[in-house]
């Protein structure tokens, strides 16, 4: 089972984000199990929950683990392909956000738009690298600042943005022959309030 998967494919994306699917997402990340005993675990109907299980299954968000003959019944045991999905900005091709379409640094929006980029395109390759039996190489680093004032945030993210001037210049290489372009995304945005349980 993989951590986390992007979902691509718009019929899977549509079929995960049923509320009795996604109860049954859920009991699947967290172990395997069969119709009888997700029935029990979300007081559903069996027959309910085999139409779903094999919606997800067609859609390739779960999988078959063992078959267990028991009398003269097969009990099909099976797992959520992922312990997580994300659902890529990409299956709303038509309306995926685009942050060419209008950047401005300083726009939330266009923070977003950067972000369901960032999903769709590493979405991508994290298929291609697991088709390929290879790892994807990234680097993410996150960390959290609090400032005294909106003028400190303004000055640190001048500051930021010229050390990532300063480090683009001395290794970027737009005639490096074997070379291939990283994308490199940095955002700042204020930590949403939570309460403490």
């Amino acid at each position: 089972m993989l951590d986390l998967d992007v979902i691509t494919d718009p019929a899977a994306a549509g079929i995960s984000l049923d509320p009795v699917r996604a109860r049954i997402l859920a009991e699947l990340a967290s172990a395997p199990g069969s119709a009888s005993s997700l029935a029990r675990a979300l007081g559903i109907p069996r027959q309910k929950i085999n139409y779903h299980l094999r919606q997800l299954e067609e859609h390739g968000l779960v999988r078959l683990v063992e078959e267990r003959r028991r009398g003269g019944l097969t009990e099909r045991v099976l797992e959520a392909t992922a312990a997580t999905y994300v659902i890529s900005p990409g299956t709303l091709p038509g309306v995926a956000p685009d942050p060419d379409r209008a950047p401005d640094r300083l726009s939330a929006r266009w923070l977003v738009a950067v972000a369901a980029r960032t999903v769709r395109e590493v979405g991508e390759l994290l298929a291609g690298a697991a088709a390929a039996g290879k790892r994807l190489a990234t680097f993410t680093a996150t960390t959290e600042v609090r400032f005294a004032s909106a003028a400190d945030r303004a000055a640190f993210a001048e500051e930021l943005a010229a050390a990532v001037t300063a480090l683009v210049g001395r290794y970027h290489d737009e005639s490096a022959p074997a070379g291939r372009p990283h994308r490199v995304v940095l955002a700042i945005h204020p930590t949403p309030h939570r309460e403490e349980p």
